[in-house]
């Protein structure tokens, strides 16, 4: 995923450097086209021989192997005057949830080789996602023939083949048209000059005025715009970047990801500005680093701040319209399109240190998400916001020491329902609020499930007696394999699926412990703040 929270799932390989085609140059003269005696003289240059096929595209990195998806959190965009931007670190996916195998957990990472914590206390959740191993290089790609260069001998350039001729074809065709155009319309102006006549054609079915209706994609867009904010962060140390937002409530409250502003977040400045390019100064009322989430809060709000409308997110069915905003690259006002592509997507992201990272059951779209997306609003096809655009996966090179990577359709967001219940807390008393099994996952073990952890901590640690997973009966070792009806084959899909859930909630949980399956009731209990 991408990394303002965009969860990755490994790192992508770097991208290969562009190769920049050799410059042509045009030098056939154009000719003239004779007319007979009788006729006036057209002096109508003929058009040029048809241009030679555009430069070939630069080969492009290679892709992991096959069973590899590489997924990382989508980074805010370069801070104007050339501030690097935030980077966001891989970080694994589920290993066996229907969309492509991940390396195993517990492997070195490519940044600094360090490996992830055995086990994690009851109380240390959030627990850093596995590290996973790093792809290799790719490789550059080589040129090509220039576009636009013409033969210098006079002779016909030769013909195309395949698909490439038939565009070629087709420009050809259209500039030779335009020509004969030019052509006749110059000898039916002399012949008019001579009182023969014209020639003139006027349109009479052109529709006068331009009407879109309130709920198409340019209705929706424009509806949603004036409500969506471009936020720029910066810290003490001229670090920062840029993401999106969107206007929550007409107190001035914006709800964005935690990772936009997280580099402002203590002494740094925030400004947000509208679509009609009114800026203002913008503080944090409160960040869920677990979640991904954060508020900010105008310090002067205009007034006739209008709310994004909030959708369902638990209705959302795949194939569902989908409109993505915000400002990619530092691109304000972006709109792009799509669908739900998917629904439960575990997705686990963090910044490379094993210390900050967040966890969602997210909505996949295939909308053109890219870095400076993050924080955005995900429209349906009503203009209702379902999901706050947070992650993608991507083929390019997106970890650190590289560039920026882009979308290949493959972006995740993190659920309405989720984001608006941590809002409220945040707008409440500043602090997230987490439900919690009070278990400590193995987040090393190759298994189906989410292993409780069986060493690393006393067992009182592992597994607290007193807090709701110990009540339900469960030990170190056993091995979580379904929750809340749906199964689990990893801890990190064992933790967003928690967390989509609140405190107090009781839901079916399904363990194995020596090969046998027990379903239990379980409560879930409560901490307040992260860790």
């Amino acid at each position: 995923m991408s990394t303002e929270n965009e969860g990755t799932a490994a790192p992508t390989p770097p991208a290969a450097p562009s190769v920049t085609p050799a410059q042509g140059s045009e030098t056939a003269a154009p000719a003239t086209a004779p007319r007979p005696d009788h006729a006036p003289q057209d002096t109508t240059p003929v058009p040029p021989a048809p241009p030679a096929a555009p430069p070939a595209v630069p080969a492009a990195a290679p892709a992991p192997a096959a069973g590899e998806p590489v997924t990382q959190q989508l980074p805010p965009t370069a801070a104007p005057g050339g501030e690097p931007t935030q980077q966001i670190p891989p970080a694994p996916a589920a290993q066996a949830s229907g969309y492509g195998q991940t390396p195993a957990y517990g492997q070195d990472t490519a940044y600094g080789h360090a490996p992830a914590p055995a086990a994690h206390s009851a109380e240390g959740w959030p627990p850093p996602p596995p590290t996973v191993p790093a792809y290799g290089a790719g490789g550059a790609g080589g040129g090509g023939p220039v576009w636009g260069v013409h033969p210098t001998d006079g002779a016909p350039a030769p013909k195309s083949k395949g698909k490439g001729g038939l565009i070629a074809a087709v420009l050809v065709a259209a500039l030779v048209a335009g020509g004969i155009g030019g052509s006749v319309g110059y000898w039916a102006a002399e012949r008019s000059n001579s009182g023969t006549g014209s020639t003139t054609i006027s349109a009479t079915n052109t529709p006068k005025d331009l009407k879109r209706e309130a709920g198409s994609i340019a209705g929706l867009a424009a509806g949603a715009l004036p409500s969506v904010v471009t936020i720029e962060a910066s810290a003490g140390d001229g670090e920062g970047g840029t993401g999106t937002g969107f206007v929550y409530d007409q107190q001035g409250h914006i709800l964005t990801n935690n990772h936009v502003v997280a580099s402002a977040a203590n002494g740094g400045k925030l400004f947000a500005t509208f679509s009609d390019g009114k800026r203002y100064d913008a503080e944090v009322v409160g960040r869920a680093q677990g979640y991904d989430v954060a508020v900010l809060k105008l310090k002067n709000p205009p007034a006739g701040l209008k709310p994004l409308p909030l959708g369902d997110s638990d209705k959302v069915a795949v194939g569902d319209a989908t409109i993505a905003i915000g400002a990619p690259f530092g691109l304000s006002n972006t709109v792009t399109t799509g669908i739900v592509s998917a629904k439960n997507r575990p997705v686990a992201s963090g910044d490379g240190t094993g210390s900050k990272n967040s966890y969602m059951s997210a909505l996949q779209t295939d909308a053109s998400i890219n870095p400076g997306n993050s924080g955005g609003p995900l429209l349906d096809g009503r203009g209702a916001v379902i999901g706050i655009n947070s992650a993608i996966q991507s083929a390019g090179n997106g970890g650190f020491g590289g560039g920026q990577a882009g979308s290949i359709g493959l972006g995740f967001a993190i659920p309405i329902n989720q984001a608006k219940n941590v809002a409220e807390s945040l707008i409440k008393t500043g602090k997230p609020v987490y439900p919690v099994i009070s278990v400590s996952v193995d987040l090393q073990a190759k298994t189906e499930g989410a292993k409780i952890s069986e060493q690393g901590a006393a067992a009182n640690e592992l597994v607290d007696p007193n807090g709701p997973a110990g009540k339900a009966g469960l030990k170190p070792g056993d091995i979580i394999t379904e929750f809340g009806g749906k199964p689990v084959d990893s801890g990190p899909t064992l933790i967003s699926m928690i967390w989509t859930y609140k405190p107090g909630d009781t839901v079916k949980l399904t363990y194995l412990r020596d090969g046998k399956p027990t379903t239990v009731d379980i409560t879930l209990g409560s901490r307040i703040g992260d860790k």
